[in-house]
Order: structure tokens, then C-alpha cells, then sequence
């Protein structure tokens, strides 16, 4: 009797450790998916952001109202068309590659979302501070033009197709210069990490920004960025006059919106990067006087801390955000070939110049 006492007393304790070890797996997965989803509610919350700031902007340009019926001031005007394509019926082309025609969005969409894990939106505010972030970046979001051209073969037509070629030209043609930009901010800070890149500038103040140590490049990346994201005066995949709409032209429905919402999680990140590698990310400086010691954030707590790092970010990048939009409804679109012969003969030869001149400071200063 009493060894089957024990016996029992042995197999509640057994089944009482595993279920406290599967309420602590349980807890660490909850506490490892909270920082992700609270990064794609903040990203998709982002987007809305910009697509109602862009309509209010473009009206503004062009002397008309703007969105205005849905939510005050039109603020949900974004959120309605996205649940409009959400219930809209999706079509496949009858002899296309079904396949390739699904997949192909989701591809663009997901890497660029990836992009987002080294994107440091405050001090020790990162998913992923990775020894190689910038290039990672860069890696991931050059998966997006396969998405492309998957969507452009798949869909069977040949405006379609055509778009979808013009788009990886455009694609590869433009990440060999920005690429160079940012191999020349890792040498100037010593490291790819996106966070030693940003501490790095906060070192001197707001004259370390890289904008005024490498001007330059941050020409370049600019008009790369907004080359890679297919921004006018670089949206040659989607010109409507020659192709109709380029990939998209026989998607519908929440497949349709996915591209949008791919070019506007692009824009988005590709803003954040000008902020992280030339504005000094969540540092801002008034000469020599931090925001921490500023405001006696310190003495405040490291939540308000975060929350004005984050504030500052974002600011930045918003400001560039704006700088992107009034550029698509002021310029005109360029040649096909013009685009081309932009990358190729100006900002690839100019980039790699940026690029032997940094080194060659580096060296110097040994």
C-alpha cells in the first residue's frame, strides 16, 4: 500500500513538472510573437498613414478636396478601400499559371515585411540587431522583383509580362548604387549593424549625421530608394499609357491591393533607412545637448525614453515620406531608357566614386 502511494505521489509530480514546463513554452512563445505583432500593427497602422497623408498631399498640390466622407477628415478612406478589395471577387486568368499568379504577390509583400526585423526604432528597440542588418535589407528586398516577375509570367499576358521585366531591369538596375551607399555608411561607422550605425552619428552630434558626411551618397540613395520602390518619376512598371497597369493588369481583389500595400510597406522601410543610415535615426541633437538630457528623460523612465526615441524616428522618416510624395505630383515620368541610362551611366560610376573616396579617408585617417 504504501509503495503504491508513492508511486502515485511520483506520477503527480511528473505530470505537475510538465505541465509547469509547458505553461513556460507557452509563456515564452506569448512573449516571443508580442514584440512581432505589435510591430505589424504599428507597420499596417503606418501604411494607412501614408496613403491618407498621400491623398491629402496630392490634393493639396492639385487645388482639389481630398478624401473626405469616410471618418473625419477622411481618415478611414484607406481602411475602406482595403475592406472593399477584401470582399471583392478574385479572378484567374484561364490560361495562366495559377500558381505562380497566388504566389507572386504574397513573395513581394512578405520580404519587405521581413525587412522590418533590423529596423531600430529606438535605442535597443530592434527585433533583430544583426552584425549585417543594412545588408540584409538589402538581401530580403531583393527578393520582391521575383515576386514580380512571377506575377507578370503567371498572369499569361503580355503586358503583364512586359511589366514585370521592366520592373526586375529597374529593380537591378538601381540596388548596385544604393547598395555602394550603404557599404560606404558601414565604413564610416565600422559596422553594419543598424544600431552601431545610428550610435556611431550620435557621437558628434547633429554635424555627425552622415547627411553632411557623405552627401553624396545620400543623393543617391534617394533617388534609388525612390526608384526601387517605383515612385514617380520611376513607376516605368506601371506606366499606364504603354502597359496598362504593368504585373497588376489582370489581378483583382485583395491580390491587387496586396501590390499596393507591397509599394507602400517599401516606401515605409526604405524612409526608415534614410533616417537610420543619414539623419541620425532616434537621436536628435541641438548642438551637443541630447534629447535624453534634454527633456531629463533619465529621470523619467525608460518608457518615455522609448516613447520619444520612437516619436523622433518617425518624424524623420515622415518628413522624408513627404519629400517622396510631392516629388510624385510634381515630376514628370521618364523614358524607359532614360531610367536605364540614369542608374547605369550616372548613378553607378558617381556611387562607386563615393564609395573609393570614403575608403580612401578611412585609410588615411589609420
Amino acid at each position: 500500500m504504501i509503495i503504491d502511494t508513492l508511486d502515485t505521489l511520483e506520477v503527480q509530480e511528473i505530470d505537475s513538472f510538465s505541465r509547469l514546463e509547458f505553461l513556460k513554452g507557452v509563456y515564452g512563445i506569448i512573449w516571443l510573437l508580442i514584440p512581432i505583432l505589435t510591430l505589424v500593427l504599428g507597420i499596417t497602422i503606418g501604411v494607412l498613414v501614408i496613403v491618407w497623408l498621400e491623398r491629402e498631399i496630392s490634393a493639396g498640390i492639385q487645388q482639389r478636396i481630398g478624401p473626405e466622407y469616410a471618418g473625419p477628415l477622411g481618415v478611414l478612406q484607406a481602411l475602406a478601400d482595403g475592406t472593399k478589395l477584401l470582399f471583392k471577387e478574385n479572378l484567374f486568368p484561364s490560361r495562366g499559371d495559377t500558381r505562380l499568379f497566388s504566389i507572386g504577390p504574397s513573395i513581394a509583400v512578405i520580404s519587405i515585411l521581413v525587412s522590418y526585423l533590423v529596423v531600430p526604432f529606438g535605442d535597443r528597440l530592434v527585433l533583430a540587431d544583426l552584425n549585417i542588418g543594412v545588408f540584409l535589407w538589402i538581401a530580403i528586398s531583393s527578393i520582391a522583383p521575383i515576386g514580380l516577375l512571377m506575377s507578370g509570367y503567371g498572369s499569361n499576358n503580355k503586358y503583364s509580362f512586359l511589366g514585370g521585366l521592366r520592373a526586375a531591369a529597374q529593380s537591378i538596375s538601381y540596388e548596385i548604387p544604393l547598395t555602394l551607399c550603404v557599404l560606404s555608411i558601414s565604413l564610416l561607422s565600422n559596422s553594419s549593424s543598424t544600431i552601431d550605425i545610428v550610435e556611431a552619428q550620435s557621437k558628434y552630434g547633429f554635424g555627425g549625421w552622415n547627411l553632411w558626411r557623405q552627401p553624396i551618397g545620400f543623393i543617391i540613395f534617394l533617388i534609388s530608394s525612390l526608384a526601387e520602390c517605383e515612385r514617380l518619376p520611376f513607376d516605368l512598371p506601371e506606366a499606364e499609357e504603354e502597359l496598362v497597369a504593368g504585373y497588376q493588369t489582370e489581378y483583382s481583389g485583395i491580390k491587387f491591393g496586396l501590390f499596393y500595400v507591397a509599394s507602400y510597406l517599401n516606401l515605409l522601410v526604405s524612409s526608415l533607412f534614410v533616417t537610420v543610415l543619414y539623419l541620425g535615426g532616434w537621436n536628435i541633437s541641438i548642438p551637443d545637448i541630447y534629447v535624453s538630457e534634454f527633456f531629463e528623460i533619465n529621470k523619467l523612465g525608460g518608457v518615455f525614453e522609448a516613447m520619444i526615441g520612437i516619436f523622433i524616428t518617425l518624424t524623420k522618416t515622415y518628413l522624408f515620406l513627404f519629400i517622396s510624395i510631392t516629388t510624385r505630383w510634381t515630376l514628370p515620368r521618364l523614358r524607359m531608357d532614360q531610367l536605364l541610362n540614369l542608374g547605369w551611366k550616372f548613378l553607378l560610376p558617381i556611387s562607386l566614386g563615393n564609395l573609393l573616396l570614403t575608403t580612401s579617408s578611412q585609410l588615411f585617417s589609420l
